[in-house]
This record gives structure tokens, sequence and C-alpha cells, in this order.
């Protein structure tokens, strides 16, 4: 009888007995132990004769791809892969897999909390009553806005776009505007979403949500001439990443009040540094990236990432294969 080698994987990150048990069924594998994340040192020294790789985060790029002869796919447990060195992998014919959709509700949840904490200035005013400031006659000076019926603008109307403008629409009967590389027909006969330029966006938008990709393009889209054509009563949220802003320009919009607020997932730099003026202004909400970060989404995530290189290990073409490593 033919005995069936199984491939061979190392797992990255900590993942949930479910994937373990799934990764095993179907591969041999290690993983690390280790309490902190990988070093790029201490990944290269596990991934010398894997045919896969589960991770998240964490640079792969040719100097590390260079002690992986073997490897034939990287399979990110996230929607994003900035982190891909696209060009080596090509070059070595290694494939690369992502979760897109899983965490669309549990990121859209989180960005409608921000926009409300924002508006409605929630842990400014929590700090307040835990402070004991708290007075009688002082109402006027909690006041906040309101986002029932106000005008959202997405830039950016993928799967997570349309999670936050069905919320905005039916949740909360908004104005749904919205800036794409390419218009989206769903959103548009779904949620009544309207096409505008970034301009229109930027000057109409009560609540203005950033939900792009990090690439060369998208890279500090958002500066000081996108902030000031904003409303003074608009609040910026930005659940994609960190880099899409110019978080300088930011800092001295919600310092000079050229923007109401703002609701920021993630950073320039992370985790933010204690200096960082953000974390002294009290026109913003602050949380450490974790967009996707319930136990039932980071689980599926970790299941489909899974799933994904198995099936490539096993010749499939799985809908998560990231489509410039197709070819």
């Amino acid at each position: 009888m033919m005995t069936i080698t199984k491939p061979k994987v190392f797992i990255a990150r900590p993942v949930p007995p479910e994937v373990e048990e799934y990764v095993g069924k179907h591969c041999t594998y290690s993983k690390w132990e280790g309490e902190k994340p990988l070093t790029p040192e201490q990944l290269a020294g596990h991934i010398a004769d894997v045919e896969g790789l589960l991770t998240a985060g964490g640079r792969i790029d040719a100097e590390l791809l260079d002690h992986a002869p073997h490897l034939k796919v990287v399979s990110t447990m996230s929607v994003g892969y900035n982190n891909f060195d696209l060009d080596a992998m090509k070059q070595r014919g290694i494939k690369g897999t992502n979760t897109p959709d899983v965490l669309n509700d549990t990121v859209a949840d989180l960005i409608m909390a921000m926009m409300l904490s924002v508006a409605r200035r929630v842990p400014e005013l929590d700090n307040y009553v835990r402070e004991g400031s708290w007075k009688r006659g002082d109402n006027e000076s909690l006041f906040g806005l309101d986002v029932h019926h106000k005008t959202l603008g997405i830039i950016g109307m993928g799967s997570i776009g349309r999670a936050v403008a069905r919320r905005g629409k039916f949740g909360f009967g908004m104005d749904i505007l919205y800036h794409n590389r390419n218009r989206n027909e769903q959103a548009e006969q779904e949620y009544d979403a309207v096409y505008v330029t970034m301009e229109e966006l930027l000057e109409q938008s009560d609540f203005i949500v950033l939900m792009t990709p990090l690439t060369d393009e998208t890279r500090h889209m958002i500066g000081e001439s996108e902030f000031a054509k904003m409303k003074e009563t608009a609040i910026f949220v930005n659940a994609s990443r960190g880099q899409t802003v110019d978080e300088e320009a930011l800092i001295r919009a919600l310092q000079n009040k050229t923007i109401y607020g703002a609701g920021l997932d993630v950073f320039d730099k992370e985790p933010v540094h204690p200096d960082n003026p953000l974390l002294s202004l009290p026109n913003v909400v602050l949380l450490p990236h974790i967009g996707s970060s319930t136990e039932k989404t980071r689980l599926d995530m970790a299941m489909r990432a899974a799933e994904h290189m198995v099936s490539v290990l096993q010749g499939g073409t799985p809908a998560g294969l990231i489509k410039e490593l197709c070819d």
C-alpha cells in the first residue's frame, strides 16, 4: 500500500485548538511556542523544509523566503496583505491567501461604535462621571452630535464598506455617499448609495469612514488639504491602515478644531508611542487595532486561513487566493 506523505507546514501564530486539529488532519506541522511573536530571524529558522506557512502579520520578503526553498503557500489570518513582498513571492512561485469577508460585520460594528462614541463623546463623558465632575446645570457642556439622519461618506466601498452602509442606512436612516475606484452598483441598489468625487464626499459628509487597502496610491491619501475640505462638525473614522492618513495633519485638524473629532483603530506606528499628541486630545477615540477582535471572528479567520493553506497544498484554488499571485 502506498503511503501518502502529508505536506509539512509551520504555524507562526497561536491558533485555536480546532484550527490546529484541522491542520493536523491534513499536514505534518510544527508551531511557535513562544509567548512573544517571532522575530524574522526566528521565523527563518523554522521554515527551511516547510511547504506551507500559516501566519498573521510580519514581513514576508525575499530575505525570509531565501530560507524557505520548499515553500508553496503563505496563508495570512487577515484581510490585509501589505506585509507580503508580492514580487519576491511571485518570482519564487509562492501563492498567498488572505481571509476577506469573514470579518466584515465585526469590523462594521466597531466602526459604528466609534462613530457613536465620538459623536456622543462617550469615553470623555464616562471619565467625567468617574472623576466626580458631574454637576447639576452643566448639561449644555455635555452636548454631542446626532448620528441618525446624517450623511455618511465611505471611502472604499468594498465588503466592509457595504456592511457599514447597511448599518448607516437601515439602522440610523443616514444618506450614503461613497467614493471608490469603481462604481459599486450593489451598494447603489441596496442602500441608495450615491457615487461622488472625493472632494464632494469630503465637503458634504457628516461622518467620513476610510476603508481602503494600503497601497502606494493610498498612502497618506487623507492629509492637510482633505481635512481642510471637511465640515467643522465632521467626524473622521479610520479602520483601514494607519499609513493611509497623514497622522500629523490629522493631529493638527483635531487640535485646531478643523473637524469635530475622529475615531481611530489604526495608527502610523503601532503600538502608539506614549508621546503621541493624539493621547492628550479629548475629541478622538483611540482603539488598539481591534477591528476583528472577537472570539468567533478570530476563530473563523484562523480556520479560513488554514483551509486556504491546505487547499493550495492539495492543488486547489481557494477563494482567498491573492489575485496578484494567481498567474
